[in-house]
C-alpha cells in the first residue's frame, strides 16, 4: 500500500512505522489515523513480521492532534465521533497486536501523541525526546487511552499532576519514573532499538504473544483468576512446536530456531 504521511518498510522480520509529517512536528490528522491502522493491520496479517518500531519522522515523535485538522468551527468539533472512529480502534489495535511494539521515541511526544508512544510496549527515548499530556492547556482532557497508560506506568498521583499540569518529562527523568523503559543518547538510538529488536525477532513468537495477552488481561483480575489463566495458557504454549525447540536447543547448546 502507498501512504502520502506515514513511512512503513520492512526488514529482517521488523516493520519500522513512521509519522511523516515533519513540517508539522508530525500532528495526527484523520488521514495519518487511517495509514496507522493500515499499516498495523499489515504487520498484524504478515507471517514474517515478528516486531514493529514506531517512530516520526524529522526531529519529533509526534506532537498530537492537528487542531487545523478539526476546522474552524470550534463550537462544531464532533469530539465523540472522531475519538470513536479514529483513535480507539487504533489504540485498541495495537493492545490487540501479538507482536511486540518499539516506540523509538526520537523527539516530543505531545497530547495524542503522549498517548501513542504510552500504547507501545517498550519505549526507547532519545534524551532529547521529552511526553507531555498537554491537553489542559487548550481546556481539553487526555484521549487514545491515556488515562489508561498513564496511571498504570506512574500510579495516580504522578498521573494527576502530569495530566493537570501538562509539564515536559524529558527521557531521563521519564525513566526515573517508569514512563519509558530506557533514555539513552540521541546518536545511540537506533543501534539501541536495533538490539531490541534483535531480541524479538529472534524469540518465541507464540510465547511473547501471549505473555502480551495475559498481562493486557490481568488488569481487574483476581489473583485466583490470574492463576488460572497462567494454567491455561501454559498448557497452549507447551503445545506449541517453539517449547519443543526450546528444550531441544537448549540440551543441545544451541541458539533457539524458533518458528518464523
Amino acid at each position: 500500500m502507498d501512504y502520502k504521511y506515514i513511512r512503513s518498510s520492512v526488514n529482517n522480520h521488523c516493520q519500522e512505522i513512521a509519522i511523516d509529517r515533519p513540517a508539522v512536528f508530525n500532528a495526527l490528522n484523520f488521514e495519518v489515523l487511517e495509514e496507522l491502522k493500515a499499516a498495523f493491520d499489515q504487520a498484524a496479517q504478515a507471517e514474517t513480521v515478528r516486531c514493529v518500531v514506531l517512530t516520526g519522522g524529522g526531529g519529533a515523535f509526534c506532537s498530537g492532534q492537528d487542531l487545523k485538522a478539526v476546522g474552524t468551527d470550534l463550537d462544531g468539533i464532533p469530539f465523540k465521533e472522531i475519538i470513536r472512529k479514529y483513535y480507539n480502534p487504533l489504540i485498541i489495535q495495537m493492545r490487540n497486536l501479538s507482536k511486540p511494539i518499539i516506540c523509538k521515541l526520537n523527539g516530543a511526544a505531545v497530547g495524542a501523541g503522549c498517548s501513542l508512544a504510552l500504547a507501545t510496549d517498550v519505549i526507547i527515548a532519545s534524551k532529547e525526546a521529552y511526553l507531555a499530556e498537554m491537553f489542559a492547556h487548550i481546556g481539553l482532557v487526555m484521549d487514545a487511552g491515556s488515562n489508561y497508560f498513564l496511571p498504570k506506568r506512574v500510579g495516580y498521583p504522578l498521573a494527576f499532576e502530569l495530566a493537570t499540569t501538562g509539564r515536559k518529562v524529558y527521557a531521563e527523568e521519564a525513566e526515573r519514573l517508569g514512563l519509558v523503559n530506557k533514555a539513552i543518547e540521541h546518536s545511540a538510538l537506533d543501534e539501541t532499538v536495533a538490539q531490541y529488536v534483535e531480541v524479538y525477532v529472534n524469540a518465541s513468537g507464540s510465547a511473547i504473544g501471549m505473555i502480551k495477552e495475559m498481562l493486557r488481561k490481568s488488569n481487574g483480575m483476581s489473583l485466583e483468576e490470574v492463576l488460572e489463566m497462567e494454567a491455561v495458557y501454559q498448557e497452549k504454549a507447551g503445545s506449541h512446536q517453539d517449547f519443543k525447540e526450546g528444550v531441544t536447543s537448549f540440551l543441545e547448546k544451541r541458539k533457539p530456531r524458533f518458528y518464523k
